[in-house]
């Protein structure tokens, strides 16, 4: 067998029972799994101890922060982060044993997603072109520090995979609307300092043309009731986006 490096992959968790075990079988390949739980009040640390990877807990702040703390923790040099509702594919893990074991490698690669939502493939929607750097030398990778939607910022090199993650977005509406408000909240947070009077474009204009975007230029309309649903969800995010930022202007008063 050709030598390679090894890697770790870093899964953080927050009360995915439903989600991890089948996320641990895709990733058994590593040579080391580890999970950082944000103390889960269901079965993960259940369902962690039970597969025998390493677990810790650690106290989340954000998405950014706590992948950030996770990263130089890991044993090996090479590390991939793989959020618990993605799966790896037999084509990712045999390319990335393959970037492994080659001497030709770049310092991170940009990995794309095949998404679901309610178990249903979305193939367009603005989610064609989904991918985010994931497979990154461990010394050469770091989150920026934003509250979401933050970007691996990587030291060298940056490579583009063939094979995708399989990303199961959201298995109900509850589930969506749990982690819709942390979102919204957080980006309010994020926007207040380079957003200043929320007026009527904010609230009206840009969730309008965030739904234009997504429904037909991104073509979600060709995703049937499905693309029409996410579209709806996205230009509602925009909107509550502002609408948070306006209510946290008021406090502020």
């Amino acid at each position: 067998m050709t030598e390679r490096d090894r890697i770790t992959v870093i899964i953080p968790t927050f009360n995915e029972e439903e989600n991890l075990r089948d996320c641990l079988d895709s990733v058994d390949w590593a040579d080391e799994i580890f999970v950082v739980d944000s103390f889960s009040s269901d079965r993960t640390l259940e369902i962690a101890r039970d597969a025998d990877v390493r677990f810790v807990q650690h106290e989340y702040v954000d998405s950014a922060t706590q992948k950030n703390w996770a990263i130089p923790q890991a044993t090996h040099e090479w590390v991939m982060i793989v959020d618990a509702d993605e799966r790896v594919t037999s084509e990712l893990r045999n390319e990335i044993l393959q970037i492994l074991g080659s001497p030709n490698r770049a310092a991170g690669y940009d990995i794309g997603r095949s998404n679901f939502f309610l178990g249903k493939p979305v193939r367009y929607s603005g989610w064609q072109n989904d991918s985010c750097i994931r497979l990154f030398r461990r010394d050469k990778g770091r989150y920026q520090d934003r509250q979401v939607h933050a970007d691996v910022v990587i030291d060298g090199e940056v490579a583009q995979t063939r094979g995708r993650l399989d990303h199961h977005t959201f298995r109900s509406f509850d589930q969506y609307m749990a982690k819709f408000n942390r979102y919204t909240t957080l980006a309010a947070s994020d926007r207040a300092s380079r957003t200043g009077r929320v007026t009527f474009v904010h609230l009206a204009l840009r969730p309008m043309a965030r739904f234009i975007r997504q429904y037909f230029l991104k073509l979600g309309i060709l995703d049937g009731r499905t693309g029409l649903i996410i579209s709806c969800l996205a230009a509602y995010s925009v909107f509550m986006k502002y609408a948070r930022l306006w209510e946290m202007r008021i406090k502020e008063k």
